[in-house]
């Protein structure tokens, strides 16, 4: 298997593993929230009006597993089920992007990411 399959596996192995982290602080929110708080990173594409640059920036502190990985631990640490909800859901949005194929940007373009073009060839 070549580097993009093995990471697209990595992103369905962290997007289950985010879910099953929300299942596990057993914060209790409507599943609507749920819902809502998982696609919330995706409202980063609003940067992409600011230029390609800034675009790929800021979409990109949205969607690494950093980010969700330090709301769950601390959330851990001080005993809060919200951060640790928080965490998990935001990991398991970057895992599913990953495992669909969107990766991390480029400035070069919306549709340059570190898995390959998103769109095909015609794609800009």
């Amino acid at each position: 298997m070549d580097t993009v399959t093995w990471q697209r596996i990595e992103g369905a192995l962290v997007f289950l593993a985010g879910l099953a982290l929300y299942a596990f602080t057993g914060y209790g929110a409507p599943w609507w929230w749920a819902v809502l708080i998982f696609f919330a990173p995706d409202l980063s594409f609003a940067a992409y009006s600011f230029g390609s640059r800034w675009g790929a920036v800021v979409y990109n502190a949205a969607h690494i597993y950093a980010l969700g990985i330090i709301l769950v631990a601390f959330g851990a640490a001080t005993d809060a089920g919200l951060p640790s909800a928080l965490g998990s859901l935001w990991l398991a949005h970057s895992g599913f992007d990953r495992m669909l194929g969107y990766g991390l940007k480029s400035p070069a373009g919306f549709n340059v990411t570190h898995l390959g073009r998103i769109g095909g060839p015609e794609a800009k």
